[in-house]
């Protein structure tokens, strides 16, 4: 086996792993009939990042990027219908995923409809995924300020953390191999954001980790 096929199934084994950290979430909202403490904006983000990066799968023809976001689109689909299910909040959370569907809809439209098939329409789909990818990743950086200020890690979930530092080191070794920097560059931060939460750790370790939550 290669180096590339064996960082291929990594990143399938690994993507695959952490997605399904959700089910602690899902199996919560079934257990008490409802969403508390469980943020649904990342489900709905996740789930519309991976339908970006299954797109560039299929115009690259990369199996290994098809099969972990068609998979994870799937688990984060069932997450948020088990949300909308138990939420209080039907009406926002419906609201909000028109506003996402319409902004996916149309960047969907655009890069069809409006760019030539090619190496322009895989560029630009490249860096939209990766800007989208980006965003996720530091979008935990306040919950990170509130942490450092009241020294209490109870919201972080240490599994993972670790889960994401190898997934996102993976990636980036297999978008080295591929000499593709739409891959390579967005997983930077899932690592840098990893290192700071394993410091966090360490610095406020008599809190102890938390298992209750698949986001920061």
């Amino acid at each position: 086996m290669d180096l590339l096929h064996l960082l291929s199934w990594t990143c399938i084994v690994l993507t695959l792993g952490m997605f399904s950290t959700g089910l602690v979430d899902l199996k919560k909202m079934q257990k008490t009939k409802s969403t508390d403490n469980i943020q649904f904006l990342p489900f709905l983000i996740t789930c519309a990042s991976n339908l970006g990066w299954l797109y560039y799968g299929m115009l690259k023809n990369d199996s290994t990027i098809m099969v972990v976001n068609l998979t994870g689109a799937l688990l984060q689909t069932l997450y948020i219908l088990v949300y909308l299910k138990y939420t209080k909040q039907k009406r926002d959370v419906v609201f909000q995923m028109v506003a996402v569907s319409a902004v996916g809809t149309s960047a969907g439209l655009y890069f069809v409809l409006f760019l030539p098939p090619g190496s322009i329409q895989l560029n630009q789909l490249g860096l939209f995924c990766s800007v989208t990818t980006v965003g996720v990743y530091l979008s935990p950086l306040a919950d990170l300020v509130a942490i450092v200020r009241s020294g209490d890690v109870q919201r972080l979930s240490f599994p993972l953390t670790v889960a994401t530092f190898f997934t996102c080191t993976s990636w980036v070794l297999y978008g080295y191999q591929l000499n593709d920097y739409y891959i390579l560059v967005p997983n930077l931060p899932g690592i840098i954001t990893s290192i700071i939460r394993f410091y966090l750790f360490r610095k406020y370790a008599s809190s102890g980790p938390s298992y209750k939550s698949m986001y920061v």
